[in-house]
């Protein structure tokens, strides 16, 4: 069995540099312990891999880890890492009052009989100094998705945990402080303009954490104040208001525009009416125009045939005087014709009375 968590951890959790990148969320919590306490002790239950006793070595704190899966424990011990293989309660129950800074448990409540978990946050609290931090990450169950399926990936997990059940429970414990950090999710959907369904099934933050501080003087408290300030990730109600909000808007445009097609489909009524009646007063004019060029035509004709007409007399005309011309030159020829003989015999009785004399 240990073979086989181990790689399906390896598949399904994410490489040791995606595990170490998300951890250090935890950072900013942690960071004032070390100076704190000296040794700074920190304990990771449930230690995995070993990607946060790596970065809580490196924050300075004397760290070491339990876990029952022995392939886990073998890539711990190759990179050199304090840890053993034990029950993370046993181990809780033979630790001294006040002797721990830090308590880590990364997916691990989500594997415990909840009686267990409870027992779990009580020995934190006895074992944790004063301030000390107990951080709980745990898959998310109101990221519908994972709460539905992807939990259930692990044959090892019992039951998903709501944040609210787990606060509380940190709270009921006897932590003075408690907070709910929602983590993982796509950093662009924190401020995306569209929230789609699918956004409200699975983009909710895949994971949490309660990170829950033992109560300390005033003093030793503000100075973890700033990094319990801010609030994480994404939860179910905001998204899904999100969503809501934006459907409203989304019937409000859709209502507004409507109203507004109405209105443009009036407009368009009332010109469409108005360039109607034009066109009736328009055809109108064309047909009393078109009445008036017919009358016109007719005129245009009945003018014509007064031309034909008048032509016809001009031509007969014509042929008269053609006619006419012709007689009167036939009657010149006939003229000429008697002056030439008129001429001629004048010649002759020139003639003869040159013979007489």
């Amino acid at each position: 069995m240990s073979d086989f968590y181990k790689a399906f951890e390896d598949r399904y959790r994410g490489s040791r540099e995606m595990i170490a990148a998300r951890l250090r969320v935890y950072l900013p919590f942690i960071a004032p312990l070390p100076a704190l306490y000296q040794p700074a002790r920190a304990l990771d239950v449930g230690c995995g891999r070993g990607e946060w006793l790596e970065l809580a070595a490196e924050s300075g704190f004397a760290a070491s880890g339990v876990d029952l899966d022995d392939a886990m424990l073998a890539a711990c011990r190759a990179r050199g890492l304090e840890v053993q293989t034990a029950d993370a309660l046993a181990t809780l129950r033979a630790m001294d009052d006040a002797s721990l800074a830090l308590l880590s448990a990364f997916h691990v409540v989500e594997h415990m009989p909840f009686d267990d978990v409870r027992a779990l946050l009580a020995e934190a609290l006895r074992v944790l100094q004063p301030g000390g931090l107990l951080i709980l990450e745990t898959p998310n169950p109101e990221n519908l998705v994972v709460g539905a399926t992807s939990f259930y990936l692990d044959p090892s997990h019992l039951r998903p945990l709501p944040p609210l059940l787990l606060s509380f429970a940190a709270e009921h414990a006897g932590f003075g402080r408690v907070k709910v950090l929602r983590l993982q999710e796509d950093p662009a959907l924190r401020d995306a303009r569209f929230v789609g369904l699918q956004h409200v099934l699975d983009g909710v933050s895949p994971d949490y954490a309660v990170v829950a501080q033992k109560a300390a003087a005033p003093q030793v408290l503000e100075q973890f104040d700033a990094a319990f300030a801010p609030e994480h990730g994404l939860a179910l109600g905001e998204l899904a208001h999100r969503h809501d909000e934006q459907l409203a808007q989304a019937r409000e445009d859709a209502r507004a525009s409507l109203e507004q097609l109405a209105q443009q489909a009036q407009r368009v009524e009332r010109s469409t009416e108005h360039l109607g009646e034009q066109m009736r007063v328009h055809g109108e004019h064309l047909h009393a125009h078109g009445e008036r060029i017919h009358a016109h035509g007719e005129h245009i004709h009945a003018h014509g045939e007064h031309l034909r007409t008048h032509d016809e007399h001009i031509r007969t005309h014509g042929e008269h005087i053609r006619t006419h011309g012709e007689d009167i030159r036939a009657h010149g020829e006939h003229i000429r014709t008697h002056d030439e003989d008129i001429r001629a015999h004048g010649e002759h009785i020139r003639t003869h009375d040159e013979d007489i004399r």
